[in-house]
């Protein structure tokens, strides 16, 4: 998906401050090395999980962010949650059965490793099979920024970082004021 095609995420969040102080920092929250591990599947949905979906639905939306994995709240759980621009999607024991074609753009970052960017290789058609919300099994494809994000969110249930994937040469920090106009909500 061309970057022009996005979803307006400044119009998205410019009535939610800005905290992403509930996600799990690479290196800096206690706890991080969960980022690092293969999460574990769900074996019942139940108000639990749910439960948790909304609360990583809230941290998501507070961060501004599109996607945001269990590990990445602390928990080793395959569960994913995320919002390519079409409303809140739940995703557990997601798995990529396919993959066709290549995107570079748009940069990736994470949550979980602030002001980072880098541009990662993913596909831009991939079939999902997964749990929804209610325990129900789902099938569907992803095509352009939403296959990104769910590659991307899967990457943490496998306990891989974006900057695993990045091309190394495109690796760079926002600067400051970048950084902070992300925070800032619209006008």
């Amino acid at each position: 998906m061309a970057s022009d095609k996005l979803p307006d995420l400044a119009e998205k969040y410019k009535d939610i401050p800005f905290d992403d102080s509930r996600v799990l920092k690479y290196k800096e929250s206690a706890g991080w090395e969960v980022l690092l591990k293969t999460a574990a599947e769900v074996k019942l949905v139940d108000s639990e999980i749910r439960a948790l979906i909304v609360e990583m639905a809230d941290i998501m939306y507070a961060a501004h962010g599109v996607g945001l994995a269990a590990p990445q709240v602390g928990r080793s759980l395959r569960l994913l949650v995320y919002d390519a621009g079409g409303g809140l999607q739940a995703l557990i024991n997601p798995h990529v059965s396919k993959e066709k074609g290549e995107q570079y753009e748009p940069e990736e970052g994470c949550l979980s490793i602030p002001g980072l960017r880098g541009v990662v290789r993913r596909p831009t058609q991939i079939h999902v099979q997964a749990l929804n919300a209610n325990g129900h099994p789902v099938r569907f494809k992803a095509r352009d920024f939403e296959a990104r994000i769910i590659c991307h969110e899967v990457d943490h249930l496998n306990g891989i970082l974006f900057t695993e994937r990045a091309d190394p040469k495109t690796l760079h920090m926002l600067t400051p004021e970048e950084q902070a106009s992300e925070r800032e909500p619209a006008e």
